[in-house]
């Protein structure tokens, strides 16, 4: 596929972070978004979806979008980001911006699965879950897919993908830190750091 694109949906209160803004939060001393942003460096374009305080993270290119609702979750965001996207993209990954392990190779491995008559390749966790937030989709598919939604407010990813052609896509164990790895909490990011240190190390 020639024209690969990708939003990353960075809204959110962070309820469980003291509503701290969670895509500035660092592992390993990088902002968690600019993390996920790296792992899609060679997706034109990229956009994010989220709050403008996040415009002074953002490396040049990628663009800021807000849903038109604010709050009104993940497909609202996605429907934002997708909105802003030509008709010559062909594929576009869906992230969310608290993946501090995901990497260009996991994005390619999604890519290279998208094929035949899937709508959507999704990686699935060790315990056999699919990580809606870390998937690639046909443009086409997803396009149509949101319309068919109608008001994305308030939806889920699983009203998104329900009786879609999907799939799923398993990584061998991995030996360090897990790509499908998000940080929901102050824990979380304890770990990720710890993880990250490891890395360095």
């Amino acid at each position: 596929m020639s024209e690969f694109a990708a939003v990353v949906l960075a809204g959110g209160a962070a309820r469980r972070m003291g509503g701290a803004a969670k895509p500035a939060v660092r592992v390993g001393g990088t902002p968690l978004l600019n993390r996920v942003l790296e792992a899609a460096e060679h997706a034109r374009p990229r956009i994010v979806v989220g709050p403008l305080e996040l415009t002074p993270l953002l490396p040049t290119g990628v663009s800021l979008t807000i849903e038109e609702t604010p709050g009104g979750g993940p497909v609202a965001g996605l429907a934002a980001g997708v909105h802003l996207l030509t008709d010559s993209v062909q594929a576009v990954a869906v992230l969310a911006s608290d993946l501090p392990f995901v990497n260009a190779d996991i994005l390619d491995r999604l890519r290279s699965e998208l094929s035949g008559s899937a709508e959507v390749a999704v990686l699935v966790d060790d315990t056999g879950r699919p990580q809606w937030m870390c998937s690639v989709w046909r443009h086409e598919a997803l396009a149509r897919r949101l319309a068919q939604l109608g008001d994305p407010a308030g939806r889920s990813m699983q009203d998104l993908v329900d009786g879609a052609q999907v799939r799923h896509v398993t990584v061998p164990a991995p030996t360090g830190p897990p790509p499908w790895f998000d940080c929901d909490t102050v824990d979380d990011v304890r770990q990720a750091e710890e993880w990250a240190d490891g890395d360095a190390g």
